[in-house]
């Protein structure tokens, strides 16, 4: 599996997307590989996956994503994620798939008005996504956050069709910035796209304490595999 990270100036989250494919992942007996690729690109070349990574796209003016949701990078990855592609939004990258329309709702300040950075408790709602297909409905997990606009809301209408359809991938046992329905991250119709606030990335190695956001990653190289 091939995957592609994009860079935009003022991600920071970048190199820990691109460690845990190439070295993580790879660690663990799996066959993986990850390069950059720059915010100006007309093209995602020839990859099997894309990761957003989290940080501070375009310094997050404006609002969080909201720019660098015209970026020309975004122009390819719209068009991999509507042919089937993989794409995996990660805090920044989660608020830049909503403006971008590839996940519906909007992120918003957290309710409490400050950034918070912490390990939070995570429910797996489904299994039934390239994504989480590896993991156990009902797991828990423990990820790190760290936003100051994770907030996700949405009309009733669309938190229902989200629930009906499976759509909700991971919801927080403890809400920590008051999320409609405690979602903490959600799947596109397609089910080949997922915007989620924690960071797995961040929870991929023993010397950081965690290895329980690697279950993702190798998810997906599972579902690539199949």
């Amino acid at each position: 599996m091939k995957v592609g990270v994009v860079v935009f100036p003022g991600s920071n989250c970048d190199h820990d997307a691109w460690y845990a494919i190439n070295k993580n992942l790879n660690r663990s007996g799996q066959v993986a590989s990850a390069e950059f690729i720059w915010h100006d690109a007309r093209s995602v070349g020839q990859v099997d996956a894309v990761i957003l990574p989290g940080g501070f796209s375009y310094g997050d003016y404006l609002r969080c994503g909201a720019i660098a949701r015209f970026s020309p990078v975004m122009q390819a990855v719209q068009k991999f994620a509507a042919d089937g592609g993989l794409v995996l939004g990660i805090c920044n990258g989660f608020q830049i798939l909503v403006e971008a329309g590839l996940l519906p709702g909007a992120l918003i300040r957290n309710a409490g008005l400050k950034f918070i950075c912490k390990d939070v408790g995570l429910e797996t709602v489904t299994t039934a996504s390239p994504f989480t297909s590896g993991l156990q409905k009902g797991q828990m997990l423990q990820l790190p956050i760290a936003h100051g606009e994770g907030q996700y809301i949405a009309d009733e209408r669309t938190l229902d069709q989200l629930n009906s359809e499976d759509r909700v991938a991971f919801r927080y046992t403890e809400n920590p910035n008051g999320s409609m329905r405690d979602i903490a991250g959600i799947l596109s119709a397609g089910r080949n796209v997922l915007g989620m606030m924690p960071h797995p990335e961040r929870a991929c190695d023993p010397l950081v304490g965690s290895t329980e956001g690697l279950g993702l990653f190798e998810s997906m190289l599972g579902a690539f595999a199949k």
